[in-house]
């Protein structure tokens, strides 16, 4: 299972998370790593699209944690169904829904953990980040990184079988 923040405004627009320029990056990531997307559930920690409007642009404002703790309901009813073995909080924001607190990535980046109830968790950065890196040596730098902490995690549930 990947978690990521919210929808963007592509993806308000389709009904569907991970379809605009984030969910390009994260779907040539992911085939970089040899996780086939299909293979995954790919939802997120914020339901709704909090925005505000610039002219006739929608422009993405970071959910606040009452809004993070008021859609947690749903994505432990989404944990409930899909049953995952591992789960990816892609940013921030989807760290700190799943542990239930803020989250360091650099900290924990790499690293398996485990949730409260046991399931595998790992952490790494959001594909949106990549998205506001202007050098474009570092953009591929961390694609990169994204790339190996995608690879990383795909071994470790291949090894728990």
């Amino acid at each position: 299972m990947l978690v990521g923040e919210q929808p963007g405004d592509k993806e308000d627009l389709a009904g569907r998370p991970f379809v605009g320029p984030a969910g390009h990056l994260l779907d040539e990531a992911l085939e970089r790593a040899g996780i086939e997307r299909k293979d995954v559930f790919v939802t997120n920690a914020v339901k709704h699209f909090k925005h505000e409007m610039r002219g006739k642009r929608r422009l993405h404002k970071r959910p606040n944690a009452y809004e993070i703790d008021r859609c947690k309901w749903w994505l432990e009813q989404e944990r409930v169904i899909v049953r995952p073995q591992a789960i990816v909080a892609l940013g921030a924001t989807a760290a700190r829904s799943l542990f239930g607190r803020v989250i360091t990535i650099t900290k924990v980046r790499g690293q398996a953990l485990v949730l409260a109830d046991g399931t595998a968790a790992f952490v790494t950065i959001h594909p949106s980040a990549l998205l506001r890196i202007q050098d474009a040596d570092e953009r591929q730098q961390q694609f990169l990184a994204l790339v190996a902490d995608l690879r990383t995690i795909a071994k470790s549930m291949r090894a728990k079988g």
